[in-house]
């Protein structure tokens, strides 16, 4: 089995050799393929590429953001097993050996997705409520439930290629919630698998996209799942008043944060 992994990248040079070694040093009986694509970086990121030259097929040229370098990356991936991993997020040890081997177990199976560790700056584990909530609803998958909150941590995502050739690319009109309308592709197809294992670690900071724009992405989700259920009019309700309850709870940890 092959698997190809995505990493975008522009100017992460603090964190994207953690990234590269977290994706090269994953161990067992299957092919890696790893791309990444970077926007034009100036900052050190290019030196560190240079250093994995002939284990990282890489490129940097400009581009319109970080969905148009993982649509880039999907379109070279060759192999039967497609996800991606962002330039300061991590995969954990033996992430990739697992889900090689729930696929080969399934041929029926066609995406899976796992636990998810939150981490800061410097890889120490935070946010343990977020996590355990996320672990807490994804144990309980239903397509509603996806419709109502997304729950699914992007890093531990892995999908057969056969199924992201019926779903089609990314959406540049999305950029904040562009996995999110994903998921809900995805889902209309066949549920995913919960492996409740870590399968991956997200990085939030202060200026991370996340980090920064959570009240923006909480929105952009909203308008994702009107469009994918325009007719359930109370799920939608119930939908934008618990993004009001999330938006206030990360509120209040940051300033939390901020007051340490």
């Amino acid at each position: 089995m092959k698997i190809s992994i995505i990493t975008p990248s522009f100017n992460q040079g603090r964190f994207i050799e953690r990234t590269i070694k977290s994706v090269l040093d994953q161990r067992g009986d299957f092919e890696l393929e790893y791309i990444v694509f970077d926007g034009g970086s100036t900052d050190n990121t290019l030196d560190i590429l240079r250093e994995y030259e002939g284990r990282i097929d890489w490129k940097s040229e400009p581009d319109t953001g970080q969905i148009d370098a993982i649509n880039k990356g999907f379109r070279r991936a060759t192999g039967d097993v497609v996800g991606w991993i962002n330039s300061d997020d991590l995969l954990q040890p033996g992430a990739l050996a697992l889900v090689k081997q729930v696929f080969e177990n399934d041929p029926n199976l066609q995406w899976v997705h796992g636990r998810c560790d939150i981490i800061d700056e410097h890889d120490r584990v935070i946010r343990n409520v977020i996590s355990a909530y996320k672990h807490w609803c994804a144990g309980r998958y239903s397509y509603s439930r996806l419709l109502r909150e997304n729950f699914i941590s992007q890093m531990t995502v892995f999908w057969r290629r056969s199924l992201f050739d019926k779903v089609g690319l990314l959406d540049p009109e999305l950029p904040l919630a562009f996995d999110y309308d994903l998921w809900l592709r995805f889902g209309k197809i066949s549920d995913p698998r919960y492996l409740k294992d870590r399968l991956a670690c997200f990085r939030w900071y202060q200026t991370s996209k996340s980090g920064s724009n959570y009240q923006k992405q909480f929105k952009e989700n909203y308008r994702v799942a009107e469009k994918h259920a325009p007719e359930q009019r109370w799920m939608l309700f119930v939908k934008r008043l618990r993004a009001a309850c999330f938006v206030t709870g990360y509120k209040i940890m940051s300033l939390r944060r901020n007051a340490l």
